[in-house]
């Protein structure tokens, strides 16, 4: 990923996604067993071999938390049980939709909160070494409250980005909390279309998007989203319509997941995926859409800028706004709300610059930061150039912190013009 970086001259934002404690079944040795609608199912914490009437289930936590009536699902929903019975060691159940189940078959528990830790044993493994590899975000998944980020942040600081996971119905009760606890959000709706009826997704998404487009983080929209190129090399029309509904809500990123980690077409999906973005934002309606959303503005400095330059950039042709940033925060922060201009966010640290790689319209660039107005001025025209951005025949804007190089001191906007050219 780093060579890809330096061959492209491009900030590259790698993502670290933990897998978090993932639930299954034990073993059938006599292979697959099919579970008929009506039947009665046990599944208990000793170790048994499975069969068409008991299985394993090596999850204590599991049974501490059932109470009767809870739902359980097997493999990502396809088999649906009822508890009608249980105690700290077991679960009686009757078989409400039946299908096949074998080896190691994945478990949710939509109906009730478990005592599980976001971070496994795997999980505090694999961070740390993605951590030693120089990840820039991290992607937390099955989240059910705030202290599980606050559990991440104890071993990162503010080293990468953490990204919340939303796939569990808890997590939504206490979104707000977790929103305001990590950096950013992504609405995993493989998982939380299994854990919640399929029909509540949309809504969860648009409400998510709705509230992290207010708090100024950023959120990605993920899983299936062109889940037929996976084995097509091209997508459904609906699938198409889900990818422009996340842009027109002005969400930051869109993302693939087996289209281009496991499936026929990888290229051709992303290719897919970047076009279907790309017209979507030429389409004025776009921007009418996401315009809907207002942001939640601070009464300080940096937000007051961010919405002056939102202003400025409706009546000025700007071609950019150049932002000096350390920690990100000043583009973070103009890129809220949403400027119908590219976000250039300068920064002299590498770290942020991929991590800005997520953030909507933000064109992230690694370089050396101002020591005056002067400077300041000079280098941003210079970068402006550099990108494409045209500053010998379009205006642009400067956003940047007094005194330079201090972080969180975003006090400064100023409008640089063209010079015109005299002849003689």
């Amino acid at each position: 990923m780093r060579d890809a970086e330096v061959a492209s001259g491009r900030p590259i934002g790698v993502l670290l996604d933990l897998q978090g404690p993932k639930l299954r079944l034990g073993t059938f040795p006599d292979g697959p067993v099919k579970l008929v609608a009506g039947q009665p199912f046990r599944l208990q914490l000793q170790a048994v071999e499975g069969n068409d009437r008991v299985a394993h289930l090596p999850h204590k936590e599991i049974f501490e938390a059932l109470s009767p009536g809870n739902a359980l699902l097997i493999d990502d929903g396809r088999v649906r049980l009822r508890v009608t019975g249980c105690g700290p060691d077991f679960a009686d159940t009757t078989v409400e939709t039946g299908g096949k189940i074998s080896d190691r078959k994945g478990v949710n528990v939509p109906d009730c909160a478990l005592a599980l830790s976001a971070l496994t044993e795997k999980d505090h493994r694999d961070l740390a070494y993605g951590l030693t590899l120089g990840v820039d975000w991290v992607a937390l998944s099955f989240v059910q409250s705030a202290q599980d980020i606050e559990e991440v942040r104890r071993i990162v600081g503010n080293t990468v980005g953490i990204m919340a996971k939303i796939e569990k119905p808890n997590a939504i009760a206490d979104i707000d909390a977790i929103i305001a606890a990590a950096d950013a959000i992504m609405v995993a709706r493989g998982d939380l279309g299994v854990e919640m009826p399929p029909e509540e997704v949309p809504t969860i998404q648009k409400r998510l998007t709705r509230l992290c487009r207010e708090a100024g983080k950023p959120i990605v929209v993920a899983t299936q989203m062109l889940d037929s190129m996976v084995s097509s090399p091209a997508p459904t029309r609906a699938e198409a319509s889900d990818v422009a509904t996340a842009v027109y809500d002005g969400v930051d990123a869109v993302m693939l997941s087996a289209e281009s980690a496991s499936g026929e077409y990888p290229l051709e999906a992303v290719q897919m995926m970047a076009r279907i973005i790309r017209n979507t934002e030429r389409d004025k309606l776009q921007r009418d859409t996401m315009g809907a959303i207002a942001a939640t503005r601070r009464a300080d400095a940096a937000d007051a800028i961010g919405a002056a330059i939102r202003t400025v950039a409706d009546i000025l042709p700007l071609s950019a706004c150049l932002t000096y940033t350390l920690s990100g925060s000043s583009a973070l922060r103009v890129a809220h709300e949403r400027p119908n201009v590219p976000v250039v966010g300068m920064t002299p640290k590498i770290e942020t610059a991929r991590r800005l790689a997520l953030v909507w319209g933000v064109h992230a660039v690694h370089g050396d930061d101002a020591e005056s107005v002067e400077d300041m001025v000079e280098h941003a025209t210079e970068v402006a150039r550099a990108e494409g951005f045209q500053p010998e025949t379009r205006p642009f804007a400067i956003v940047a912190g007094m005194p330079f190089r201090t972080p969180g001191s975003t006090n400064l906007l100023r409008l640089v013009f063209p010079v015109p050219s005299h002849r003689s």
